[in-house]
């Protein structure tokens, strides 16, 4: 009797040892983050013809579908792992390129991407991802408007490379990173490679955000992109987005746009997006003013949102009437419903 008690003290403190070190030694992990969301649209073009440039939202006159985006991340130490994917016209070839020339089935991964914390301050980041420029997103929750601007039509969707994030302080944050040689590519072409280097300087304080991007490389071109968001008050913010991005052949744009909005009650909020476009005389040498009124009502995590678009050109090269004849103005009534979980 004794010699087996001792026996069962000894393997009791013998697992009580193992657990110990495999609790030391291996990584803290997390469970498994499963996030994403869903939407659906209704527009009307008062022309009777899809006719504002812009992306996503384009189907006329029809219930149409956004996409189902769902995400999924995974922490173990001091690495993490990010995979999303999505599917519908929003999330397929409205916005990721459409196959690669030989197949050509649409290549719907979002982000793909690995980052590893080598302190506190400084992680490292690779693999294919949500840009770092811009205002808006691809994905509608994180947007105040279901539309969107020129700006983002315009812009890169996504950049795959690799990227340092440094902790400069509690404010001050700064990003380095080289990226494939041109947007929204997940490979690059092998005689280029990762020729095209990113920054970003971001400050964060209170009631107040700024982030400072800009891309170059041979083939993407040069952009310079401003996003900041400013609690002027308790209830009104204001959001502004501006760029300027040039290419060979005097190829580009610039633009600014502003983002004021207003809560009217606790779940209904009121926001404007007055925005001001020119293209560059190798994209065609003309501008567009885009004034977007929306209304963002949330119940739990639904949001619908009713929004009326009026878009000006006073070239005549952009948009068409009800006789598909130019026009200066279009304008179209939309209504969204999209779900966040």
């Amino acid at each position: 009797m004794k010699k087996t008690v001792l026996i069962l003290s000894m393997m009791l403190v013998s697992s009580m040892t193992f657990a110990q070190e495999t609790t030391e030694t291996t990584p803290k992990s997390t469970p498994l983050e499963i996030s994403g969301s869903a939407d659906l649209y209704y527009k009307y073009d008062f022309s009777k013809t899809a006719n504002i440039p812009t992306s996503f939202g384009s189907d006329q006159n029809s219930v149409s579908l956004g996409m189902l985006d769902i995400a999924f991340k995974k922490t173990t130490g001091k690495a993490s792992f990010v995979g999303e994917v999505s599917f519908g016209p929003r999330g397929q070839y409205q916005s990721i390129p459409n196959g690669d020339g030989t197949d050509l089935n649409s290549f719907h991964i979002q982000n793909l991407y690995a980052t590893y914390a080598v302190s506190d301050k400084l992680s490292l980041t690779a693999g294919y991802m949500g840009t770092f420029i811009g205002y808006e997103v691809i994905s509608p929750v994180a947007n105040f408007h279901y539309s969107t601007s020129y700006l983002f039509t315009n812009g890169p969707f996504q950049n795959a490379g690799v990227k340092a994030n440094y902790k400069i302080s509690d404010k001050f944050g700064a990003m380095l990173g080289l990226f494939n040689d041109t947007w929204n590519s997940y490979k690059s072409d092998p005689s280029n490679g990762l020729n095209a280097i990113g920054g970003q300087l971001s400050y964060a304080s209170g009631k107040t955000s700024a982030y400072l991007n800009f891309m170059d490389g041979s083939v993407s071109g040069t952009i310079v992109d401003l996003t900041a968001t400013f609690q002027l008050t308790e209830k009104f913010k204001l959001g502004l987005n501006a760029a300027d991005f040039s290419n060979e052949g005097d190829v580009g744009f610039t633009g600014v746009a502003l983002y004021p909005s207003y809560p009217l009650t606790d779940a209904f909020t009121l926001g404007l997006r007055a925005e001001y476009f020119k293209y560059k005389e190798g994209s065609g040498d003309t501008d567009v003013t885009a004034l977007t009124l929306s209304g963002n009502y949330k119940v739990g995590g639904f949001a619908v949102i009713p929004e009326f678009r009026l878009d000006s050109n006073s070239d005549e090269v952009l948009f068409v009437n009800s006789n598909l004849a130019p026009a200066k103005s279009a304008s179209q009534f939309l209504l969204a419903v999209v779900y966040g979980f």
